[in-house]
């Protein structure tokens, strides 16, 4: 149990703590008092130039406060994504008239002044500077003489409020209009009284009640340019929606480029890209000549082989144009497909390749080039499977050697790669150009509408590249001469070729219709051209042989099967 001495002990430490409490808030809210000023008394000028000086005048009725700051704003945010910058200069203050010293800094947006005014007392404090950048140049008005707005928060960013503020700014002419916002800087209301331009008051002035600390007092008013120049700092403020502004000019200017860079894409290729005029001109490619009643013969009028088609057809050598060719090879005896016995239930099928000698007509170098890869001169063999090896490193120089030749036929009047890699080159540099220039627009002006259209410009020009080889008027009349090939080996008869000669007339017309279309239906023709379908067919054909238990009706699927298999390990790897 406690004793009395020890209760009455713990009550006394009870109020001491009590009273030094009470003791504190009342010190601490006297010291708040003692923080607002008595008074703030604005006075200013402004210059010929626009340069707007101030003075500002305060008074505390009992103690100053040991440190004053005042935060000055150098930017204010204006309409249409821009905002104003300013120009805070020769910074100083007294007190009692007396020097002291202002200790300048930045924070943010804001230029910080502090001052030491301990000791200050009620003696009046002093802090004045120059601004530039507060005179802004009004939209010009036809009929009425030229302006300038000077707008400034004459009281603003105080550490301590004030009871009352007033003031007055001098300037070189008669003012036009005046008005006066104070409060919150988000919420201004208008000031308790503003005057100016009357015989009574001629430089503008206001008188405002208490006002909080950080709240500001903003005055505005307009006199004649010939008075008073502007010196505003105007700049535009980023944004996505600026940056990409739908505004009249911005879009105007877009439409316009884009419409005059599609024509000039349009415009360079039928100049630099189009073919040459062929007037309508035809090169019949190969034909369905009749030799009997109801029969004919595939006749090629012209020397072009598979591999010429698909590179006078769509400019380039692709991977069916060198399958064509080996299947060409083989068609015309120059080499013998041999289908693979399986090796196992889920193995793919393979082929291997045999050199012939039973054609004595001269090859082109593309074709010298493939044939010696896959049935070498010295015997040993190629196997389909292990193609890439053989072949792979020569596909670079079988289609150099076909641009080449499609070029010595007289069909293109320059190698169709070159041609294209020279103006991809060029568009991919516009390409750059226009990624750099988008950038730039969309980060310093409101055109970035104008950019995209730059760049979708630029990329059309990586289209229009692709097709600026350009053929001559017989590689034009050629073209013609294929698209009507190929309609041919779409809708001509299978079964009317002569039936002495039916085996070899329909594989000569098979690697034409692999690159130029209708493979399948002449593929099916070899197949019922087979008079003993009972009977395997392992060598009816001179260029593909098989097992002796094949038939020609395996063909389709096998041949399928090889141009898949062929394409698949020279271009996939």
């Amino acid at each position: 149990m406690k004793s009395p001495l020890c209760t009455l002990v713990g009550r006394l430490l009870a109020l001491l703590l009590l009273t030094l409490a009470m003791a504190g808030l009342l010190a601490q809210r006297a010291h708040a008092e003692g923080e607002i000023a008595e008074s703030y008394q604005v006075s200013g000028s402004v210059r010929a130039d626009g340069t707007l000086m101030m003075t500002e005048t305060i008074t505390f009725s009992d103690a100053a406060p040991d440190t004053l700051i005042q935060r000055i704003a150098r930017i204010e945010e204006g309409m249409d994504f821009t905002r104003y910058r300013f120009q805070i200069s020769d910074v100083a203050a007294t007190i009692a008239g007396e020097p002291v010293p202002v200790k300048t800094s930045r924070d943010g947006d804001h230029t910080v002044l502090t001052l030491n005014t301990h000791g200050a007392g009620s003696r009046p404090i002093a802090i004045s500077y120059s601004v530039v950048g507060a005179a802004r140049a009004t939209p010009q008005v036809e009929g009425r003489p030229a302006s300038t707005r000077v707008v400034w928060r004459v009281l603003q960013g105080l550490s301590v409020p004030v009871k009352q503020a007033r003031g007055s700014i001098e300037i070189p002419g008669t003012i036009t209009s005046i008005a006066c916002q104070s409060g919150p800087p988000a919420a201004q209301t208008p000031c308790a009284t503003w005057a100016g331009g009357t015989h009574q008051a001629p430089d503008p002035q206001f008188t405002d009640r208490a006002r909080g600390a950080g709240e500001s007092i903003t005055l505005e008013f307009t006199v004649p340019s010939q008075m008073v120049a502007s010196n505003q700092d105007l700049v535009q403020r980023w944004t996505l929606g600026r940056a990409f502004s739908i505004a009249p000019v911005p879009l105007l200017a877009a439409l316009i480029l884009l419409l005059s860079g599609g024509a000039a894409l349009w415009l360079l290729h039928r100049t630099l890209g189009r073919d040459h005029d062929h007037a309508g001109r035809v090169i019949p490619v190969a034909e369905f000549t009749p030799v009997a009643a109801g029969a004919v013969s595939f006749t090629v009028l012209e020397d072009v082989r598979p591999g010429h088609v698909g590179t006078v057809a769509d400019e380039r050598v692709d991977p069916v144009d060198i399958t064509a060719t080996l299947l060409d090879l083989a068609v015309r005896g120059h080499l013998r497909i041999h289908e693979l016995p399986a090796t196992g239930a889920h193995k793919p099928m393979d082929w291997r390749f045999e050199r012939l000698d039973r054609s004595t007509e001269e090859l082109r170098a593309y074709e010298l080039l493939l044939l010696d890869a896959v049935a070498p001169a010295d015997g040993s063999q190629v196997k389909v499977s292990s193609i890439e090896t053989a072949v792979a490193p020569i596909v670079p120089a079988v289609q150099d050697s076909l641009y080449s030749d499609v070029v010595q036929q007289g069909w293109y009047e320059r190698r169709p790669d070159d041609t294209r890699s020279i103006w991809i080159t060029l568009a991919g540099a516009a390409v750059a150009l226009a990624l750099v220039g988008a950038g730039l627009l969309v980060g310093l002006t409101n055109f970035g509408l104008f950019g995209l259209a730059l760049i979708v410009i630029a990329l059309g020009g990586l289209f229009v590249a692709q097709e600026m080889p350009r053929r001559t008027a017989k590689g034009a009349g050629l073209l013609n001469g294929l698209h009507s090939l190929a309609a041919q080996l779409e809708t001509q008869p299978t079964d009317s070729l002569s039936k002495q000669t039916e085996y070899e007339e329909l594989s000569s017309v098979l690697p034409y219709a692999v690159v130029l279309g209708g493979r399948d239906r002449w593929l099916a023709a070899i197949a019922a051209a087979d008079d003993d379908p009972e009977v395997p067919d392992p060598t009816d054909l001179t260029w593909y042989h098989a097992d002796d238990d094949w038939h020609l009706a395996d063909l389709p699927d096998a041949v399928r099967a090889f141009l898949v298999a062929v394409s698949g390990e020279l271009y996939t790897r």
